[in-house]
Parts: C-alpha cells; structure tokens; sequence
C-alpha cells in the first residue's frame, strides 16, 4: 500500500513553529516514500476567521515549500458522515445515548496497544479509557470522533503527530476497530520547548512562520533546521538541502526525547543558506524582504551594498540596522570623535579622484601615516561619522556607496 499521511492543523490562529516542524516530517516521509501529503483542515465552524486562519496556514506551508497533495479538505465537510457512524454504533450497540450526546463504549478489560514508529510499544489499560462523546447534544462530532473516522476514509497508512496526542491514540484505535477498520501505523515526535526546557512560546522569540519570515530567515534554512529538532540522520551532517533531506529521512531515527529550539543555532544556520546565494539572488532576496517589510528605499542602492553585507550578517532583517545609514540619517549620540581625524578626513577624502573603493583607501591610509596613526585608531572615527556605528560594512566600499557629497556632509557634522 502506498504511503499516505496527513497534516491537519486548527485554523485557531497563527501556525505555530512546533506544528509545522509535523508538517515537515509528514511532508519529508511521504516524499520520500514516494507517497501523497494530505492537507486537512480541522474546523467545527465556517467563519470569516476560519477562512483567513486557513489562507495563513496555506500560505505558511507554500512558503517553506511544503507542497500537498490534491485539494485540501474540511473535517466540517464530513459531519453528516460523522453523524451516520455514530448512529450506527448506536444501533449495535458499541455506543450509547447520554443527555442528548451519543457515547462510544471503550473495553473495560485488557489494554490497547501499539507499537509506535518512534515511541515503540505503549499500551493503555482499557480500564483507564474513559467512554468517548462521538457526537455532542447539539449535533457536532468531537475530535477524537471525527479524527480518526476521516483517517479512515481517507486511507491515511502513517499517523505522524506530536506526541501530545498519545493519550487520545488508544480511543482512536478502539473507534476504528469499531468500524471495522485497520489502524494506521502512528509515529508521535517529540514535543518542540525553548532551550530552557519549557514549552517554546513568543519570550523565547517568533513562534509562527510569518514571524519566522518577518524576521528574514529564508525557507531552507528555516526547513532544515526544523527536520533537525527529533531527527538526526547521523549525529554529523548539519546542512541539506531540501531533496537531501527527502532521500536521507526515515522516521525510524526520530528521538522521542524532546527537542530544543535554538535560536542562535538558526541564525548560523540562517547565514550559511545566506552566504552560499549567488550575489544577485541574495541582492533580490534582500529588495524583496525590504519591501515587504516597509522599507521603501532605493532598490538599486540596496543591491549595490548586497556584496558588502552578505559574508557579516546572518539575516535579511538585519541590514537595516547594518546598512541603513545609506538610505537615512545618523546618530552620534553617544559617541565622542577625535575632530583632528575627523577634519583631515574631511580634506582627504575632497581630493579623491575618482571616488571608488580602492581610491579612497589608499587617500585614507595615507591619512593615519601622516597622523602617525595604526589604520584601526584613524579609520574607526571616520567609520562612525559616517554609518553613525563602530560595526559597518567595509568602510571604503561603504564611504563609495555614500557618495563623496554626502560623506563628506557627514564628516562636517561630525565636527560641529
């Protein structure tokens, strides 16, 4: 039987990062298995904040580049069918009516076992099951109801979910033994916390895709670090690439243990997917991040400094506060600048011919000879001068990007 799984998230909001880290390795098995990744929506009601939920959802999927398989499908479209199951095992008997709501009968001895793909064998005291609500007074099948009915309809072979739901899996695995049916093989990965141990949430920093992508991280680092949290295929190989990832997973080696989040591992990660662009689709990877993020700055300027930034930081989010002193105004706030340097820059740099790179360097090395300053001591005043900051770009590359106008405009403010 060919492999089949599902993703099936609550349009209740943003899709948090430990969601789509399911996704990935429900996406990540079926591809390579050669299999179908089924998107499922599991809603109760139609609501314009349901309909925008799964628009996101969609979106956030497309953008990591998790791609499913045929149209994605509503739990609310099966309700009726819910409806018809329920009073079938009323009729025989497994199940039984209670203030209006129709209950399932759960086995009162033996246990419920299976042995999970990541977990191994777990097993459940049947006496410990309490009886199921299938369908509530007011008409609407419950989760653990509709769940694993549409698991069956569907032909869902491997069940790969968080492991928050081993305690609903022995009454999913009764209810579809009801109906005569064969369970799907489960695999419950572990949880996703902060790397203080506790469950991730927005004081450990972005916790959904869309905050993940304002925050100018690109799709494959931000998906080959997620197959990394509960999954390693060697305790070695760190980088790969989407169809390596594919080709070298198997939910065999997934831990059960939980895994940490760690933001300051993504952000290297991050740099290195950075670093390895080619400078054009980097440049382009920085004119659109900027634009979606607001900035309106001029995008040839912003490609021109793309080669100055690409090897210093490690996500697009960060060239403002890098970079910005091209598009904008500087401080000096706060910092106090030798005005001797700063006045024999200003001379030095007027006299540059051309204004390039190379021409500038030379003038200004000249400059700390003559002063009988280490390059360090001469360049660094003129550095925050003009970027307002002691970290910039280089700064001969940065002052030719500038412009001679405007750098020396901003050396003769420094002075006042």
């Amino acid at each position: 039987m060919a492999v089949r799984v599902r993703f099936a998230p609550s349009p209740t909001g943003m899709l948090h990062i430990g969601g789509v880290r399911t996704a990935v390795f429900n996406w990540l098995f079926a591809r390579g298995e050669g299999g179908e990744f089924k998107l499922r929506i599991e809603n109760t009601d139609t609501s314009r904040e349901v309909a925008e939920a799964v628009e996101q959802i969609q979106e956030s999927l497309r953008w990591l580049g998790l791609d499913w398989d045929g149209e994605h499908t509503f739990q609310l479209d099966r309700m009726d069918d819910c409806r018809d199951v329920a009073t079938r095992l009323l009729e025989e008997g497994k199940a039984y009516e209670d203030d209006g709501a129709i209950r399932f009968r759960m086995p009162d001895t033996g246990t419920t076992a299976w042995d999970d793909v990541v977990r191994d064998r777990v097993e459940f005291p049947n006496e410990q099951l309490e009886d199921v609500v299938l369908v509530r007074s007011d008409g609407r099948p419950t989760y653990n109801f509709a769940s694993p009915m549409e698991d069956v309809w569907d032909g869902i072979t491997h069940v790969i979910r968080g492991d928050d739901h081993v305690s609903n899996t022995p009454k999913q695995i009764n209810l579809i033994r009801a109906v005569g049916a064969e369970p799907p093989e489960y695999a419950h990965v572990p949880s996703v916390l902060g790397t203080d141990g506790k469950k991730l949430s927005k004081r450990h920093g972005a916790v959904s895709v869309e905050e993940f992508r304002a925050d100018g991280y690109v799709p494959p680092a931000l998906l080959n670090f997620l197959a990394l949290l509960g999954w390693a295929p060697d305790g070695e190989t760190t980088i790969m690439s989407p169809d390596e990832l594919v080709a070298r997973f198997s939910l065999e080696r997934v831990q059960s243990s939980p895994a940490a989040f760690d933001f300051q591992k993504l952000d290297w990660m991050n740099g290195v997917y950075l670093r390895a662009l080619p400078v054009d689709e980097y440049a382009h990877a920085l004119v659109l991040h900027l634009g979606e993020r607001g900035y309106d700055w001029d995008a040839e300027l912003v490609r021109k400094a793309a080669p100055l930034v690409q090897e210093k930081i490690e996500k697009l989010s960060d060239f403002p506060a890098f970079a910005g002193f091209l598009f904008g105004d500087v401080s000096l706030d706060g910092h106090s600048l030798d005005s001797n340097v700063i006045a024999e820059a200003e001379r030095a740099l007027g006299a540059v011919e051309p204004f390039t790179a190379e021409s500038i360097e030379q003038a200004l090395r000249g400059l700390a000879d003559r002063l009988g300053l280490k390059p360090r001591e001469a360049f660094q005043p003129i550095r925050i001068a003009v970027t307002g900051s002691k970290v910039s770009p280089g700064l001969f590359e940065s002052l030719e990007l500038l412009g001679r106008e405007r750098a020396l405009e901003r050396l003769s403010a420094a002075r006042s």
